[in-house]
C-alpha cells in the first residue's frame, strides 16, 4: 500500500481543515517546499497536492506551490482542488503534477471528465469521490450532490478510471479513525470489475494512528493519504519510513 501525505494549500501556505470546513482552518507551515522535503527524505515517494483556494474559486491557484515542490524534489505529485477546464489541467501538467484529481468535474461535468480520462490516461486522471452520508459533495465539499456515492464510482469505473481517491468528510481532519466499513464496502461492490479494470482505491480522511495503516492495506486499499496525524504528530515520519522500507 502506497503512503501518501497530503500537503493542503491556502495562500501558498500548508494548511489542515476539520470535515472540509473553512472556518477550522490550522496553518502548520508558510512554506510547503519545506514539508514536501521532509516527506522526501524519510523515503517518501509521493504527496497528495490539494489547492483549496482553487477548490472555492473553482480554478487553479496554487500551481506555483506546486511548480515549486516538482521542481526541487522528486516526488510524485497528484494534484487536486479547482481543475475545472482544459487549460487548468494544462497548467498543472506543465507545473509537475503526475496526477490529477477530478471530483467536482466528474460530477458536473461528466463529458468533460471522460474526455480528460481518454485523452491523458488512466494512470494520469484520477476521481475523486468524497462523500457525505455516502452521497457526492463538490466545490471543495461546500456543496452536497444526489449522486449515490458506489454507483457513482461504479459507473466512472466502468468507463476506464483505474485511481479513485475516497475522502468520508464526517471522517477529515478529525482524527478518529478513517471509514474501514465504507472502503470495505467499495471494495467488495467494485472489484467485480466488468471491463477487466481492477479498481486501485486510495483511502482518505481520519487517520489518525500507525496501526490503521495494516488494517487499511489488509482490506485491499492500494493507497493511504496521511494529513492531520502527521502534523500532530500522531504518526511520524521515522514509523512511515520504517512501513516503506519493510513493504519494499
Amino acid at each position: 500500500m502506497r503512503i501518501i501525505p497530503a500537503i493542503d494549500i491556502i495562500d501558498g501556505k500548508c494548511v489542515r481543515l476539520s470535515k472540509g470546513d473553512y472556518n477550522t482552518v490550522k496553518m502548520y507551515n508558510e512554506k510547503p517546499l519545506e514539508v514536501a522535503k521532509a516527506f522526501e527524505a524519510s523515503g517518501i515517494e509521493y504527496l497528495h497536492l490539494v489547492d483549496l483556494d482553487g477548490a472555492k474559486s473553482k480554478h487553479i491557484v496554487n500551481h506555483k506551490v506546486l511548480e515549486s515542490i516538482a521542481t526541487n524534489t522528486s516526488l510524485k505529485i497528484d494534484f487536486g482542488g479547482g481543475l475545472k477546464s482544459d487549460e487548468d489541467l494544462k497548467i498543472a501538467f506543465d507545473s509537475g503534477a503526475n496526477q490529477i484529481t477530478g471530483g467536482s468535474i466528474a460530477v458536473k461535468s461528466p463529458d468533460t471528465f471522460k474526455r480528460w480520462l481518454h485523452t491523458y490516461g488512466s494512470e494520469k486522471i484520477i476521481l475523486g469521490a468524497d462523500a457525505a452520508n455516502e452521497k457526492i459533495a463538490v466545490s471543495g465539499w461546500q456543496e452536497a450532490s444526489e449522486e449515490k456515492l458506489i454507483p457513482f464510482i461504479q459507473r466512472y469505473r466502468d468507463v476506464g478510471v483505474s485511481y479513485v481517491i475516497c475522502t468520508d468528510i464526517s471522517k477529515d481532519g478529525m482524527l478518529a479513525g478513517p471509514a474501514f466499513d465504507l472502503y470495505e464496502k467499495i471494495i467488495e461492490t467494485t472489484t467485480t470489475a466488468t471491463k477487466g479494470n481492477a479498481l486501485k482505491l486510495i483511502a482518505s480522511g481520519g487517520i489518525s494512528a500507525f496501526d490503521e495503516l495494516p488494517k487499511l492495506a489488509a482490506l485491499g486499499c492500494e493507497g493511504v493519504i496521511i494529513g492531520k496525524a502527521i502534523y500532530e504528530n500522531r504518526i511520524s515520519l521515522k514509523q512511515l519510513e520504517n512501513y516503506i522500507s519493510h513493504a519494499n
